[in-house]
């Protein structure tokens, strides 16, 4: 694999592409049981589903004069009504493809898996996933100052690894120790960095420009990706599979991945269903949902 050395920081490429491609094919995440809300491939940041209902047609874009260069970030939606998609021709074919790999590859293979492991297992698989993203979110909690929700985090963590044998059982949740989720997208427009574009990329969920900065950064401040299963190298830091065992390493980061796709799709499938019947302009409905949802996470 091609390592790129910088400030001591060695990252295999390889690696940490295959890892992000796999991670991010989760159309839909979260510790909720099946009677949670499915979200359409795409819709999904890799956070808890949340009822959603699909907003109105989108209202009118802002053009960019054609003879200036596009600027990602000048016209940025301001607020949950608003949408800001240049890039929509190539978005919605990104979205099509994206909705052909999980109506022809996906949900055959999570129904198998639906039909096998019970529902228990299968949200015990969930929030085992949920508690080792402990780390990204206690931070940026504490990159916004929100030492509170740092705080429930901690205790969270800790709850659920012993008690809940290694997050198997949310037994946090069950004593009301829950706290909004914060990623480094949310920190991004904490600080003032504007949304950008909408983005919808091969086998990802639907980003905005920061947020997609922000899901990559993620990967970077979670621990495991130093110190257990290392697709991040640092000189001189140990780590559970040493650094040589690349292929080991690989294996592992994408089988997990795959593991959790499958998962969390099985967990779902009646309920994207109706939804993917329900809706006529599904690229539309998935799009509004997804920037209404990042806003409103933004302000809280």
């Amino acid at each position: 694999a091609m390592l790129v050395k910088e400030a001591g920081v060695m990252v295999p490429f390889r690696l940490l592409a295959f890892w992000l491609l796999g991670f991010a094919m989760v159309f839909a995440s979260g510790c909720a049981g099946k009677t949670g809300t499915a979200q359409p491939p795409g819709l999904s940041d890799a956070r808890p589903a949340t009822d959603q209902t699909p907003a109105s047609a989108p209202s009118a874009r802002p053009e960019t004069p054609s003879d200036e260069p596009l600027d990602p970030f000048a016209e940025a939606y301001g607020d949950a009504g608003e949408e800001y998609d240049p890039w929509e021709p190539v978005n919605a074919n990104i979205f099509e493809f994206n909705l052909k790999v999980d109506r022809y590859v996906l949900k055959p293979v999570a129904k198998g898996y639906d039909f096998i492991l019970p529902d228990v297992v299968q949200v015990g698989v969930s929030n085992i996933f949920s508690n080792l993203r402990f780390a990204p979110r206690f931070l940026n909690n504490v990159f916004q100052g929100k030492l509170k929700g740092a705080g429930i985090e901690v205790g969270r963590f800790l709850i659920n690894s012993t008690v809940g044998l290694a997050g198997f059982f949310d037994l946090a949740t069950k004593v009301n120790l829950v706290t909004p989720e914060e990623d480094l997208g949310q920190t991004l427009g904490f600080y003032g960095v504007k949304p950008g574009p909408y983005l919808v990329v091969p086998f990802l969920p639907p980003f905005t420009v920061r947020d997609f900065a922000g899901y990559v950064g993620d990967v970077f401040l979670n621990p495991i990706n130093w110190l257990v299963i290392p697709i991040i190298e640092v000189d001189g830091v140990p780590s559970a599979i040493a650094h040589k065992n690349r292929m080991t390493t690989s294996i592992i980061q994408l089988g997990s991945r795959v593991g959790e796709i499958i998962n969390e799709r099985s967990r779902n499938l009646q309920k994207y269903q109706g939804v993917e019947e329900a809706t006529l302009d599904l690229y539309t409905a998935v799009r509004n949902a997804y920037l209404q949802k990042r806003a409103q996470a933004v302000r809280e």
